[in-house]
């Protein structure tokens, strides 16, 4: 190396080598083969569309309505997650609800009830979480999962339970909606 490049080359290098990104990853997504059929829509906010605050920490709280079309034929039961890939520790399930009749077509606001199966989301709770994002613009996926039989789990089913019967879905559809504070 000449002489009068070393400097240079070392002063390169030290700014390389604290570029490093050592920001938290998003977890894993599920990864499924399922075609994209289902169309899943809310009369609140559009796909890409600002959640109203109702609908988030800063607001009720409350899930909002949903609808969805186009579930397979052969559906035996659906399942709902709603995530924010953009949580800073990596995807947040914000929550899980799970073996719906297979001719359900809209979740109504603020759905709950002693027959609803609910997974525990990233909080550990069997409920819904609204979007509340600590900065920023986050992206909140509503998907709908349409599954070949039920999952058969119980209300409060672990995350990973949840994720692991998601997998196996025939088809599924996605509402995102945006949201910051």
């Amino acid at each position: 190396m000449r002489p009068h490049l070393a400097p240079a080359v070392l002063a390169a290098l030290a700014i390389l080598g604290g570029c490093s990104d050592t920001r938290p990853q998003p977890a894993p997504e599920v990864t499924m083969s399922a075609p994209n059929l289902i169309t899943v829509t809310s009369p609140a906010f559009g796909d890409f569309d600002r959640i109203p605050a109702r609908y988030t920490c800063d607001g009720a709280d409350v899930s909002p309505p949903l609808a969805w079309q186009d579930v397979p034929p052969e559906t035996q039961a659906l399942a709902l997650i709603l995530d924010d890939p953009d949580a800073p520790r990596g995807t947040f399930v914000h929550w899980v609800v799970l073996d719906l009749p297979p001719d359900t077509t809209e979740l109504p606001e603020s759905y709950s009830g002693t027959s609803v199966v609910q997974g525990k989301n990233s909080a550990g709770n069997p409920s819904y979480f609204g979007p509340c994002p600590p900065s920023g613009t986050h992206h909140y996926r509503f998907t709908v999962y349409a599954l070949p039989a039920p999952t058969g789990l119980n209300h409060g089913a672990s995350l990973d339970q949840a994720r692991e019967a998601v997998s196996l879905a025939l088809a599924q559809g996605r509402l995102t909606g945006l949201y910051s504070r």
